[in-house]
């Protein structure tokens, strides 16, 4: 579809998964995957037609092994650094229908050992545009500072920023994460948020009108801002302009990853030269795809899956 490049980098983990609903210690089955905001991008994108690059640290373990094989098979080029810490996991279950409850386990793995050194250099400075997320910087101070360097590597050579902010309140405090996420939204060309999370990096009211929340948004820079509201579509302000999409009525089976699927759709059809409008149909067509299937990238569509999804009961129902 395009030869422009996304290259993104982050914390990819292994997924536990209980398969069955109620209080984790009576789970007696559990599925075992990838997951991680950035990784989960890469992969969409590149099911999309985008060549797309990703670069991170896992640990020497079977974990860290995994993720490498499934980057590689989705066809993501990863730039994958062996570290001697452990690869992070995230253990994911539903409490009751509808309540998804996920535990981390993470400090001081691989991932959150990244450094500046890390950084790909050359395939920043050539790439369409780099994606970040507010989940990285929250890693580790070292992970905060690769994330810096990465910007201003970015910016000085007119690479595009994409930065979806992702707030996660078992990573960092509000408090310690304003300010940083405020800074990496004023530094972006492109920034994703929920209602919350925008009124969060703005200090203002998440009932607010969501137009209202991606004007303040891009008041702060960016010239793109869109709000990912889930199940009541989304609203953006691009290059001045209001848009404002209803989500396609599907049958939720998994939210988790549809805020990535989201990203991965609306950039890779940027990066394809599309026009706003697409873009955004795009993005909720592919955030439709991902909560029809368990699990945080299995979901995400190929291009002939969209299309053939047009009118098809297995999507809009």
């Amino acid at each position: 579809m395009t030869t422009a490049t996304l290259v993104t980098f982050g914390e990819a983990m292994g997924l536990v998964t209980a398969e069955e609903t109620g209080p984790f210690h009576f789970a007696r089955r559990f599925g075992f995957s990838v997951g991680g905001a950035e990784s989960n991008v890469a992969i969409g994108a590149a099911r999309l037609g985008v060549p797309t690059t990703w670069f991170g640290r896992v640990g020497r373990d079977a974990v860290g092994d995994l993720i490498a094989f499934r980057l590689a098979a989705e066809g993501v080029r990863a730039l994958v650094t062996r570290d001697d810490g452990f690869t992070g996991l995230m253990v994911r279950y539903e409490r009751s229908a509808g309540r998804t409850h996920v535990d981390y386990h993470r400090r001081g793995s691989a991932g959150s050992r990244i450094t500046e050194a890390d950084i790909p250099v050359v395939e920043v400075e050539q790439a369409g545009v780099l994606h970040l997320t507010g989940i990285t910087p929250a890693l580790s101070e070292a992970a905060c500072d690769t994330v810096f360097r990465a910007v201003a590597t970015a910016r000085e050579a007119g690479v595009t920023i994409s930065f979806d902010v992702n707030y996660r309140s078992k990573l960092w405090d509000h408090e310690s994460a304003v300010p940083v996420l405020r800074r990496l939204a004023s530094a972006a060309d492109i920034v994703f948020a929920g209602p919350t999370e925008a009124a969060m990096v703005l200090g203002g009211d998440s009932t607010a009108p969501r137009h209202t929340l991606a004007e303040g948004l891009c008041e702060l820079g960016p010239s793109e801002a869109v709000i990912k509201d889930g199940a009541r579509g989304c609203s953006a302000v691009i290059d001045g302009y209001p848009y404002d999409l209803p989500a396609l009525a599907v049958r939720e089976v998994d939210p988790v990853g549809a805020g990535d699927a989201f990203v991965a759709g609306y950039l890779a059809e940027r990066l394809a030269g599309e026009p706003a409008a697409r873009r955004l149909t795009t993005a909720i067509a592919a955030g439709a795809y991902a909560v029809t299937v368990p699990g945080d990238c299995e979901g995400l569509p190929t291009r002939a899956e969209l299309a053939a999804s047009v009118g098809a009961e297995d999507v809009l129902r």
